[in-house]
């Protein structure tokens, strides 16, 4: 991995840590995670496993320690590298159709509710989940909401990126 590689993805992670800082939790602490999306941006612009276990691991730790989740450091240190290689695997599988603003969308859709899910379910085991809380209640309350907001803005922001990162010849991406 060279340099460029490395900046980007700290530049991209950093977007999505102020973002996902500046937005706040609204139920049970639970709030959208704009830095899935800058993480599905960074592997979608670098896929490769070393890319995608480093943003993996540096967005789930960035994300614990900004979360608004009651416990939620552990859980997120947990949820962000599996959602990572789950998305590059099926970054694969459909990279063989071409990268598309439309695969860009459904992969950041199936991302969300993966990362939601494991998100919620590390923290059920670890935890708890707040208030009492049922698994369904938050996933229906957060995580489809979020699945929703993270499609738009990458439905926004991937095209853009990636003709930026195509000019400047910074992208790897076919």
């Amino acid at each position: 991995m060279n340099t460029r590689v490395l900046v980007s993805l700290a530049l991209l992670v950093g977007i999505g840590a102020v973002l996902h800082a500046v937005i706040p939790g609204f139920f049970f602490g639970m709030k959208p995670d704009m830095m899935l999306t800058m993480m599905f941006l960074g592997i979608l612009l670098f896929p490769n496993k070393k890319a995608v276990g480093l943003v993996g691991v540096v967005t789930g730790i960035i994300s614990g320690m900004t979360t608004s989740f009651p416990g939620g450091l552990l859980p997120n240190i947990i949820d962000k590298p599996i959602t990572a290689f789950v998305f590059f695997t099926l970054c694969l599988f459909v990279k063989k159709y071409g990268q598309t603003v439309v695969s860009a969308a459904v992969l950041t859709a199936v991302g969300t509710v993966v990362s939601g899910t494991v998100f919620l379910t590390a923290a059920l085991l670890i935890v708890g989940l707040p208030g009492g809380a049922a698994f369904s209640s938050l996933f229906v309350a957060v995580v489809l909401p979020t699945a929703v907001i993270n499609t738009v803005v990458m439905v926004i922001v991937y095209p853009i990126v990636s003709a930026i990162f195509k000019r400047t010849n910074m992208a790897t991406q076919a």
